[in-house]
């Protein structure tokens, strides 16, 4: 089947794209002598995972203990959880999933530490940890000075095993062109360098060293400190990493496939994906550098310049060949929302329709309710 003979709109997943995209940044890993252990809330998906780890990725890093749980039963045994929890059902999943696996949470405060611990001993266990380095996003960790002294703080807890530590340089998306990369992966591996000093020199064994950001992953791969690696976004791509030039056109996997459904006026179409497709997101940490909702391949002309849930907005600013009937191709600002948006992926190869692969991770921990 054709790809222009599908019912829209529909979530398309070139899998020659996706497998390249892999394969390249597999052979930089090994060529560096990293580990890659990509953070899987980008595609949600227990088959993209399994093709993760065909092409040498040795762990996971999770945004949702639903999806370490889906990790833990594929058989997979390195699973890192990227946040502390702090309620009574989630520490008992921790404690689960700690039996099962070589699983790894990370930590960033003695509060969550000491409710973790607690369940921790009732069960007879030792949970795995990293610390959280903040290295700029400000959102979870601490300061790279100050790190020892939450290491020790943390060495109260018998049934808490450090491991290392961790960052996430997140505010790379904050940066509007490709010149502007540099910088974050300066301040990634800066804060590293600092906190596993001290903590080497506090007398401390680091076993993990792990950072990641699609944008800074090449920029940072040769790093002394890093050992293992998260790109999440890598696998798909969008235009968040075009914006930047941290990915090509052809490398953006991931593509909403919408129909031309109304022209109301010269300068103006309508298209039938709209926000709950291809998501809201305009660039997060405060990118400016995003234009519209997304890019239609091979028309510079235009721009989806407003979302309702259903529909788009296109603005045509020049000569188009546009009409009504037409599909287009969008490439999402962020893939990972309109991963999050639908139930599977239509695989294809070129324009030829391959199979449906299942968004089989995206729940909300419903299952849990008793």
């Amino acid at each position: 089947m054709n790809i222009f003979e599908l019912e829209t709109p529909a979530i398309l997943l070139d899998l020659d794209a996706a497998e390249r995209n892999l394969q390249r940044y597999s052979e930089g890993a090994a060529a560096a002598g990293k580990q890659i252990w990509p953070m899987i809330k980008t595609h949600k998906s227990t088959e993209l995972s399994q093709l993760q780890a065909k092409y040498g990725c040795t762990g996971f890093l999770c945004g949702t203990l639903d999806e370490a749980e889906a990790m833990a039963k594929a058989g997979y045994e390195n699973i890192m959880y990227a946040y502390p929890v702090a309620t009574d059902v989630s520490v008992q999943r921790v404690i689960a999933l700690s039996k099962q696996c070589n699983f790894i949470i990370r930590m960033d405060g003695s509060d969550a530490a000491h409710l973790l611990n607690e369940a921790a001993k009732k069960a007879a266990v030792s949970v795995k940890y990293t610390l959280i380095v903040d290295s700029g996003l400000h959102r979870f960790g601490v300061a790279p000075d100050k790190i020892v002294e939450l290491a020790k703080e943390l060495q109260q807890f018998e049934h808490l095993t450090f491991c290392g530590i961790s960052t996430h340089p997140g505010h790379v998306y904050a940066a509007s062109s490709a010149a502007e990369i540099p910088q974050y992966c300066r301040s990634e591996m800066e804060s590293i360098a600092v906190a596993a000093a001290a903590l080497r020199e506090a007398g401390f064994e680091l076993n993990i060293i792990s950072s990641g950001a699609t944008p800074t992953f090449w920029g940072s791969l040769q790093d002394e400190n890093l050992m293992i690696y998260h790109p999440g976004n890598y696998i798909f791509n969008d235009a968040i990493q075009l914006s930047t030039d941290s990915a090509r056109e052809e490398d953006c996997a991931l593509t909403v496939l919408a129909s031309v459904i109304s022209h109301p006026r010269e300068d103006l179409f309508i298209c039938d994906a709209g926000a709950k497709c291809l998501g809201l997101d305009q660039g997060a940490h405060g990118n400016g550098s995003i234009k519209g909702h997304g890019i239609i391949i091979g028309h510079p002309e235009l721009t989806v310049f407003s979302l309702s849930e259903e529909v788009g907005k296109i603005h045509v600013d020049g000569p188009t060949k546009l009409k009504v009937g037409d599909k287009i191709r969008i490439v999402p600002n962020h893939s990972c929302s309109t991963a999050n948006l639908t139930q599977y992926y239509i695989a294809v190869r070129g324009e030829t329709v391959d199979r449906l692969i299942e968004v089989d991770i995206r729940g909300n921990s419903t299952k849990k309710m008793k």
